[in-house]
């Protein structure tokens, strides 16, 4: 199958990694991925923040990016909540017809990365190893937008090597949210706070997720409090092998590397 990778504004500038883990474990299992330069931002920032008419151009450049894919996978379920269940709606308020058919035609073709694995392809076991004690923290949108359910959990649980402990309290939200972490400073924190607290009590080394947004807000706190604990992307537990593992004993973020943004 030829699949289409939208990785995602901040992926791309922030988290490269995640989008490189992407290809290699969809190549792994024989198919090819395909990337188009000309993609940009889904426009969820500016959708959320009130600028419901500025996101138009933006839906229209999605549509005519990936109008001629069969398949369209992002590891951020939050860019693709924003397709699936705005789109549509940006369209019909600019009094677009055509270009809500379109969005309307487009979206059963766009996945999120683990669902697009487990509810597409019929995959569970991608043949990865990381030896870690990893807990899974469901973000917002996967959980109550995309409804992916236990997809991310039915792939870690093939994991080789991997400790998966429950994380307590999962579906409470991190706080981060985009904007409203920036337009709601002390609720964000307290919220963070929370969701910290019950990472640190798995005693996991990795705190993995669909959302690099949500992992990037919450290793802000663990690395504010010098926790060691640190985040990573499910798709870079899925790309490590036995060989990787072996290589580089832990997958994190950009953000976490020396040099990186912190």
């Amino acid at each position: 199958m030829r699949i289409s990778l939208f990785i995602t504004c901040y992926n791309d500038l922030l988290f490269a990694e995640t989008g490189a883990a992407v290809v290699q474990i969809l190549e792994r299992l024989g198919h090819q991925v395909t990337f188009r330069p000309e993609q940009t931002c889904c426009g969820q920032m500016h959708y959320n923040t009130g600028y419901q008419r500025e996101t138009v151009p933006l839906v229209r450049k999605f549509v005519e990016t990936f109008a001629n894919d069969e398949v369209i996978c992002s590891p951020s379920a939050s860019c693709v909540a924003m397709i699936r269940d705005h789109y549509w709606k940006a369209a019909r308020m600019a009094g677009d017809a055509e270009l809500e058919a379109k969005v309307v035609e487009i979206v059963p073709r766009v996945f999120e990365f683990t669902e697009l694995l487990v509810n597409k392809l019929g995959v569970e076991d991608v043949g990865a190893y990381y030896p870690h004690r990893v807990t899974y923290h469901p973000s917002c949108h996967s959980l109550r937008l995309l409804r992916i359910g236990d997809a991310p959990l039915r792939l870690l649980r093939k994991v080789g090597g991997i400790d998966l402990i429950e994380l307590a309290n999962s579906e409470e939200c991190c706080g981060f949210g985009g904007t409203f972490a920036i337009k709601n400073p002390d609720t964000s924190s307290a919220m963070l706070a929370d969701k910290v607290r019950c990472v640190l009590n798995t005693g996991a080394e990795m705190c993995t997720a669909a959302d690099n947004s949500c992992l990037m807000h919450i290793y802000g706190s663990l690395h504010r409090q010098r926790t060691g604990v640190r985040t990573v992307h499910i798709a870079e537990i899925l790309a490590s092998t036995r060989t990787a593992a072996a290589k580089t004993p832990t997958l994190t973020h950009a953000s976490q590397k020396e040099g990186g943004i912190e």
